[in-house]
């Protein structure tokens, strides 16, 4: 018998989960909001009940100032939810508290994986493959030129340009919540121990990551310091201060921006970056069709991104697929 799995709805602005009246990362207030990650735009304020992982309800709480209503739940719990559903989150690998969600209702098996991207990350669990009817996959670099180099020939660039000139500072533009935090654990997986400093703007995540058990070895504030101590170290900030005048108090930095869009050069010049760093908390292509190919849904839904390249792909592969038209989610940097 055909299904239309009609139970989940796709509205322009969320994924309504109908029996249960809840919404996953819906774009404005709703009276329950099930939140797969911390970042913007998934997560906002205003829900009367905001269902997450416990780390994501610490960081929308620093980011947002939303306490009430929170509704924690574990990684592999199962929450009850009106109408016979059920609900079960399962680590996506995109930043800490990042979250699959499992929708069970009638037989019927929904995963939404928010962000999400396979490469193993020190600073949160990662992505696991689950079995379902339906996948609703995001498709931020769905596109076959997005292929991400491995995270330490990008970590070897960045220590071999500090190394290359002492006298200077690398300052590495980085979106404040998730990349700083991979990029300050990868270094030290490299066994860089030196001191990094960072912006002011990317303390209190940080610190917070640090509370939640990740550890970030010795941070500074740039602050603190006097800028001939900055040479010979790294710097991490915003992106939005690598080329503001906060950077003047810098010696002569080298400028670098660690992001998947790093792979297309023309951001990189528009950011006047010097040293690209492709490091990336999304699914590239590779790992997005293979995702696809290891759940093996019976139907494959694609939103917030380069839809029509995975449509195109699924619909080669005898893949049965749609592209859905949510709005107001963005690569925030990635």
């Amino acid at each position: 018998m055909a299904r239309d799995f009609s139970w989940i709805r796709p509205e322009p602005w969320g994924i309504h989960v109908v029996p249960a009246d809840c919404w996953i990362d819906p774009s404005r207030p709703v009276d329950r909001a099930l939140v797969t990650h911390g970042h913007s735009d998934h997560a906002r304020g205003g829900h009367g009940e905001t269902v997450a992982t416990p780390e994501t309800l610490a960081i929308m709480k620093l980011r947002y100032a939303t306490s009430e209503g929170a509704v924690p739940v574990a990684y592999h719990e199962t929450l009850s939810l009106r109408g016979g559903v059920s609900a079960t989150y399962i680590p996506a690998g995109h930043v800490l508290g990042s979250a699959q969600i499992l929708l069970e209702h009638a037989g019927e098996r929904i995963i939404v994986t928010g962000d999400f991207k396979r490469r193993a990350d020190p600073t949160c669990p990662p992505f696991e493959v689950t079995p379902c009817d339906v996948l609703i996959t995001e498709a931020t670099f769905g596109l076959p030129v997005f292929r991400h180099p491995p995270v330490e020939h990008e970590i070897a660039k960045l220590l071999s340009a500090l190394a290359a000139s002492p006298e200077r500072c690398v300052l590495v533009g980085a979106y404040a919540l998730g990349k700083a935090q991979r990029l300050i654990a990868e270094l030290r997986r490299a066994g860089h121990l030196e001191p990094i400093y960072m912006h002011g703007a990317m303390e209190r995540m940080c610190r917070l990551y640090e509370e939640l058990g990740v550890d970030l070895g010795e941070l500074r504030l740039v602050g603190d310091v006097a800028k001939a101590e900055l040479a010979g170290h790294i710097v991490v900030a915003p992106p939005s201060a690598l080329n503001d005048r906060w950077s003047r108090r810098l010696p002569d930095p080298i400028t670098a921006m660690a992001s998947g869009w790093m792979r297309v050069r023309q951001r990189a010049r528009q950011r006047m970056v010097e040293l690209p760093l492709v490091i990336s908390d999304h699914a590239d292509w590779d790992e997005l069709t293979q995702t696809v190919i290891d759940v093996n849904p019976a139907e494959t839904w694609i939103t917030h991104g380069r839809e029509e390249a995975m449509l195109r792909w699924c619909q080669l592969n005898q893949r049965k697929a749609r592209a859905l038209a949510l709005v107001g989610y963005e690569d925030e940097d990635d």
